[in-house]
This record gives structure tokens, sequence and C-alpha cells, in this order.
């Protein structure tokens, strides 16, 4: 019996109409519209439907994407499919934290909003992210430790891709020194801010306090951390790795390789974009990533899923 993974992306693969065809048709998705604007006081239909300026401003692009996972896998649920393990890219970790049950979805909401805010606040000038391809990832962290100033690893997304992030100066001067020592591109994000840098670790202070007040559950089953790559299974550990993620870390090959370890060989991605299957065939080609994105990918998500293995 083959394992299931359901996948879940994260910022900066929004676009205006995400979410919208299964808002009209399916109402488990209408629902968790409906409480995600009710909780948040946001029209979350018109930031995720209609042109607007608000869609890419982190503070209102986490809680959007947020909203449109939760309402492609409620609806992905309503239908009677489930998953044996849950992962998520950056904010993407969020909604599998409500997936396994470990978050009550009501509270996640205003979570995930604050979130967003508390990033965008954190650090709002002198930062910057770069994505380095085709590095490996030795060197990367060779020339990050060697630059003088804040610059890390930011997300471990895939083999060749590496994103560095921290003060925009020593982030320019690490990309400088890759080229140097032949890198081939080093590409700069447009981003609002330094994100998974210990620049951000006042936020995830602030996220903290927030989660201190919720009431969380074992999870069940397990989600995987993206500050460790590991299995998380008790309440106990979520506040403090949540906390931890903004300015640490993504792991996401680490936690790719770790589902295939375990005897994972279906996925599906939940949300906008196919980030995470473009990853996938960075990582293993032989395994295909079925995406949930629009409504008419339901039919042949729900046959990949049914297929025996």
């Amino acid at each position: 019996m083959s394992k299931i993974a359901f996948i879940f992306p994260g910022q900066g693969s929004q676009y205006v109409g995400m979410g919208r065809d299964f808002y009209e048709k399916e109402e488990a998705a209408q629902k968790v519209f409906d409480e995600a604007a009710a909780a948040t006081g946001l029209d979350l239909k018109h930031i995720c439907f209609e042109e607007n300026e608000e869609l890419n401003q982190t503070m209102y692009t986490q809680i959007a994407m947020f909203t449109t996972e939760l309402a492609l896998l409620r609806t992905l649920q309503s239908k009677g499919f489930s998953a044996d393990v849950y992962a998520g890219l950056s904010l993407g970790e969020y909604a599998a934290v409500v997936a396994s049950g470990a978050m009550v979805q009501e509270d996640s909401y205003k979570i995930v909003q604050n979130r967003g805010r508390y990033m965008q606040e954190a650090y709002p000038t002198g930062g910057g992210m770069t994505a380095v391809l085709g590095a490996e990832q030795t060197l990367v962290e060779t020339v990050c430790a060697e630059t003088e100033g804040i610059v890390c690893v930011a997300n471990y997304n895939c083999p060749g891709q590496i994103v560095i992030s921290g003060e925009k100066g020593a982030v320019d001067a690490a990309a400088a020194e890759l080229t140097k020592r032949g890198v081939k591109r080093c590409l700069s994000l447009k981003v609002s801010g330094p994100f998974h840098s210990p620049l951000l670790t006042g936020a995830g202070e602030l996220l903290r306090k927030d989660l201190e007040q919720l009431l969380l559950k074992d999870p069940e089953p397990s989600y995987l951390s993206n500050v460790t790559a590991d299995h998380v299974t008790k309440k106990e550990e979520i506040t403090d790795l949540l906390a931890r993620q903004v300015s640490s870390s993504v792991r996401w090959q680490q936690c790719v390789e770790r589902m295939l370890s375990e005897g994972v060989t279906k996925f599906v991605e939940i949300g906008p974009g196919k980030t995470l299957s473009g990853f996938m065939k960075r990582i293993d080609p032989s395994k295909k990533v079925a995406s949930l994105e629009k409504y008419e990918d339901l039919a042949g998500v729900i046959e990949y899923l049914q297929a025996e293995k």
C-alpha cells in the first residue's frame, strides 16, 4: 500500500483568482473563505479573486495563500481523501499543521494573519534574498559563514537551488563571491524582507506569544517541520518550532527526502502554482506529484489517489 503525502507551497505562488472556482462550486471551500474573513476582518474574496494592490503585500499574501490552500484541502477531504503525512514550505507548513489536526482551524486564520504582519514589519529596509542556482550546498554554506555581516541559507529547496537571506550588503557580497567561485547564476529576489534569517527573530518571538495562547493537540498523523526536517508528533514541540521557523533555514529538500525514505510514493501539491512539483523533479524525477490548483484538477487528483501503486 503506497503512502500519501499532501504538501503545501509557500509565499510567492499567489495570483489573482486563486481558489475562486472552488469557492463557486464547493461548500467546503466556501466555508473556509467565509470563516477566514470573519476571523481576520479581511475581505479575502476580494484579495484572492479580484485585481488589487494587497495580494502581493506579505501581510495579506500569507493569509490569502493559507486560506486558499485550506479551502482546496477541505474540498479534497470532503471527497473522502486523506494523507499519511503532511508537509509545507514556510507558510505552507501552517496548512500542514491544521491538516494534521494539531491547530484548531478557527484559531489558525488569526495566527497566519499575524505572522504575515510580523514578518513584513520586522525588518522593513536593508534586507535581501538571492536564489543561488547550480551550487553545491557546502560551498554556499561556507561562503555565507565567511562573509562579513548577516547572511545565511534561507531555503534548501532542491539540488541546485538554494536561497540566501540577510542584510542586503552581506547577501550581495556572498553572491559576488559565489559567482567568483564559479556559480553560474545568483538571482536577486523581489521580497519585502530577509525571511528565514536571524533578522526575523523578533517576528518569531511575537508569534511565539500568540501561539502560547492556543490549545494545541498532538498531530495525527504527523507533519514535518521546516526547521528540523523531522516529524512533529507532540503538541509540546509545535510552538517553539513555528516560532523559530521564520528565522531558521527551510529544509524542504530534506523534508522530501525524509518522506521518500519512509515509503511515500504519492504526493499531492495543494495550492497555487506548481513550485513544489518543480522541486520534486530535481529531488527525485521518478516521483510524480499531482497538483490540486484549479477545480479542473480535482478529478485527476482523485484518479491519481485511487490508482494502485
